[in-house]
């Protein structure tokens, strides 16, 4: 598999107008900084063909995910990076205290932005400044790797809703982030909604969180993605 080195850059701003989204952050929960130590432990030196990395929607492969995961990525070497609440700051924070010490990775699959949205309301440009600057850091951290970027999930039930407009514009926004080259591009929000746009209960029960069938869209979505990366590259 062919590699080549990205030019993205993390957005350059000055320590008084770095947005909320920017500035890397610990979470005080004994639980998160549990799982940190777990998965820095398991992180260092070690390789990985897909790493995941996002909030409660990537943490969930262990719960409504878990018969997805186990048939789509089980049988290869990935890794959960995904922390249950996490917005674009906290992942910033992991990966700048060793949560991606890989020796190498072919491919992360990044899915961030919604508790953004949804804890603070940022606006969709400070949601999106987050998310390019751990695009940056990913890349700076692990240069080989191809970096695929979902579209945040749609939330709320009605397309006319305030936080899922949040969350359209901020795709708009982070779908520039992707070249084809270093990173790319994967929104399965059709899959999730029906023909008029809305979100019903049926898929995901509280309007933010997928049930276990929109796992294994998303996982054969994922799956489609490698494959085709690794045939243009090949």
């Amino acid at each position: 598999m062919k590699h080549t080195k990205s030019l993205m850059q993390a957005p350059k701003q000055t320590s008084a107008s770095l947005c909320l989204s920017c500035m890397p952050s610990a979470r005080t929960e004994a639980w998160w900084l549990s799982r940190h130590a777990e998965k820095q432990a398991e992180v260092d030196k070690a390789t990985a063909d897909i790493v995941f990395l996002g909030d409660s929607i990537t943490h969930a492969w262990e719960l409504e995910g878990e018969q997805a995961w186990e048939r789509h990525f089980a049988a290869m070497n990935c890794i959960n990076l995904g922390y249950a609440g996490d917005r674009t700051e906290h992942v910033l924070w992991r990966i700048e205290n060793g949560e991606l010490a890989f020796k190498k990775v072919d491919f992360v699959c990044l899915l961030i932005g919604t508790n953004n949205a949804g804890h603070r309301s940022d606006p969709a440009e400070e949601i999106s400044q987050g998310i390019a600057s751990i695009v940056a850091r990913v890349q700076g951290a692990l240069p080989t790797a191809k970096i695929i970027l979902n579209a945040i999930f749609p939330r709320s039930r009605k397309p006319t809703q305030r936080m899922r407009l949040l969350v359209n514009e901020t795709n708009t926004l982070i779908r520039r982030f992707c070249d084809g080259e270093h990173v790319y591009w994967l929104d399965i929000s059709a899959q999730l909604l029906t023909k008029d746009g809305f979100l019903e209960a049926n898929v995901m029960p509280d309007y933010l969180h997928p049930n276990a069938e929109q796992y294994k869209i998303w996982a054969q979505a994922i799956c489609d993605r490698v494959a085709a990366i690794k045939e243009a590259l090949d």
